[in-house]
């Protein structure tokens, strides 16, 4: 499945998962620590407004810091679907014919920032449908595809902060592989 497919299904998977939030879930805590589930779904639709103008070439310097603070105002689903559409659209005009993006750490190639969306929305997915008793169950084409690009990224990742330490799991499930080395426990569940 190439790139542009895995990034509309991570996408969409992540926006099934926030239209199932019910109201009163959304300062619930979730896997990531630092963030509740408004908190963690900001972050992601974040980073779906980066994506159009960082695959038109914009720098992180000419975007600046529009998309700081709350994103999500007073509907927060309308403004997820907004987002993710948006996103969705920019990947699948612009994905093809790939080139450069200038992320924080330096320029990358397009498909690779387009990897790191993919698995950033399905573990993201993952941490809202656990944190609110939502589906947990990862779309298995999306888990093997993000394993297998993750594989050769993960101690790069862990080394930079960007996710915790490697949970032990025993699981030969694909899904508990993946989530563990992303730093999750795949049997969290809501303190309480």
């Amino acid at each position: 499945m190439d790139t542009i497919e895995l990034h509309r299904r991570a996408v969409e998977g992540f926006v099934q998962r926030v239209a199932a939030i019910a109201g009163d879930r959304w300062g619930d805590p979730t896997p990531c620590t630092d963030w509740d589930v408004r908190e963690l779904v900001n972050h992601v639709v974040g980073e779906e407004r980066w994506t159009a103008p960082l695959l038109v070439g914009r720098t992180i310097a000419e975007v600046g810091d529009q998309f700081d603070g709350d994103l999500l105002g007073d509907d927060p689903l309308a403004v997820t679907r907004e987002a993710a559409a948006e996103a969705s659209t920019a990947a699948a005009e612009l994905g093809p014919a790939g080139g450069k993006v200038h992320l924080s750490y330096g320029d990358e190639d397009m498909a690779e920032y387009l990897r790191q969306l993919i698995a950033d929305h399905l573990i993201h997915g993952w941490d809202v449908a656990v944190a609110t008793g939502g589906d947990a169950a990862l779309d298995p084409e999306l888990v093997a595809a993000v394993a297998s690009w993750f594989a050769e990224r993960e101690e790069m990742y862990r080394g930079a902060g960007i996710i915790g330490e490697r949970v032990d799991v025993a699981a030969a499930d694909p899904q508990a592989r993946l989530l563990a080395a992303f730093g999750r426990d795949p049997d969290w569940s809501p303190p309480g």
